[in-house]
């Protein structure tokens, strides 16, 4: 006779033991409701998810929100004339009538304040931008393509990388924008656009290639290939999003630093002119006053120097989301 017991384990499954195909029972049977309804997340989702725990990603995620709504609309923190002003008022202290006082012409140093945010922001985002996609481009064909190509960019980018970044802004600028020149304000923010451009994209380059050569070698991009996928499809929708996350974090910090690389080309008085209204103009200005009126060099340094911290401080909040060895 045989054990009924034994029988029992045999031809009966135990109850947690998963159903076969077609039995009806749900795969996720015996989960927890939350469990249910949760999606894979990606690379960014896991960002967006660490970032929102951050009190300094929404600290400088503010004050950053706070100048971009400055740059693009003015009018709503000031009704100020930032252009034209009164020599009566000739370095006049902060008041009631003028919250940060008026400068040796006579303008008023809140609304110049105010309107400087827009050629500084403007000025460091379509650099940053076109740093970006012009040295990250550079970078996709050095990784990707190799051999000579890689050779050849490189050797170029040495070239611009070799060049003091002062001293070819200084040959730049003055060669385009010299005392002899007359240009207008876009003509002046564009030549300033290019030069931090032609001056910075090596080390994008460098960062996108270094990306592209560990990625492209990786399982699903080989596998891809094999199956006949182009180089186009290939970069645009394996090597690219994969190589994206160091150019994201550098890109938010080198926001930053072209907003102070732009205060200092205008303070060195090759950088942006009148009738821009900058920041760096302002400071440069105010330099001869510091001692009879230091607020004329106080408020535009603050603002300044918050801008570039806040662009930094992001910029170091989602490094630290994006690498998963530093969660």
């Amino acid at each position: 006779m045989s054990d009924p017991s034994t029988a029992s384990i045999v031809s009966t499954p135990p109850a947690t033991m998963p159903t076969e195909a077609g039995s009806g029972a749900p795969t996720n049977a015996g989960l927890p409701e939350n469990a249910k309804k949760q999606k894979p997340r990606g690379l960014l989702g896991d960002a967006w998810r660490d970032l929102r725990r951050k009190p300094l990603f929404w600290i400088s995620a503010s004050f950053i929100l706070l100048f971009v709504v400055m740059a693009a609309f003015p009018s709503l923190f000031t009704s100020g004339d930032a252009v034209n002003g009164a020599l009566s008022r000739s370095r006049s202290e902060p008041s009631a009538a003028a919250w940060f006082g008026y400068d040796v012409q006579g303008r008023d140093v809140y609304a110049r304040v105010i309107y400087g945010a827009r050629a500084s922001i403007v000025v460091a985002l379509l650099s940053t931008i076109l740093t970006l996609l012009f040295g990250g481009a550079m970078g996709i064909i050095a990784g990707y393509r190799g051999g000579w190509v890689d050779a050849l960019l490189s050797r170029i980018a040495d070239i611009f990388f070799g060049l003091p970044f002062v001293l070819g802004a200084i040959v730049i600028l003055t060669t385009f924008n010299g005392s002899g020149t007359d240009n207008g304000e876009w003509t002046i923010m564009g030549l300033v656009i290019l030069s931090l451009t032609v001056l910075s994209w090596p080390v994008v380059m460098r960062l996108m290639r270094s990306s592209v050569l560990a990625t492209k070698e990786a399982d699903y991009i080989v596998a891809a290939r094999a199956l006949g996928a182009g180089t186009g499809r290939i970069i645009l929708k394996h090597l690219l999003p994969n190589c994206l996350a160091p150019l994201l974090v550098y890109g938010t910090i080198m926001v930053g630093s072209f907003i102070g690389a732009e205060a200092t080309l205008s303070f060195l008085g090759i950088g942006l002119k009148s009738p821009v209204v900058s920041w760096g103009i302002m400071i440069s200005e105010a330099q001869n006053y510091i001692r009879v009126s230091p607020f004329l060099l106080f408020f535009p340094s603050a603002f300044l120097v918050i801008a570039v911290l806040s662009f930094v401080m992001l910029g170091e909040a989602v490094r630290e989301a994006l690498d998963p060895k530093l969660r």
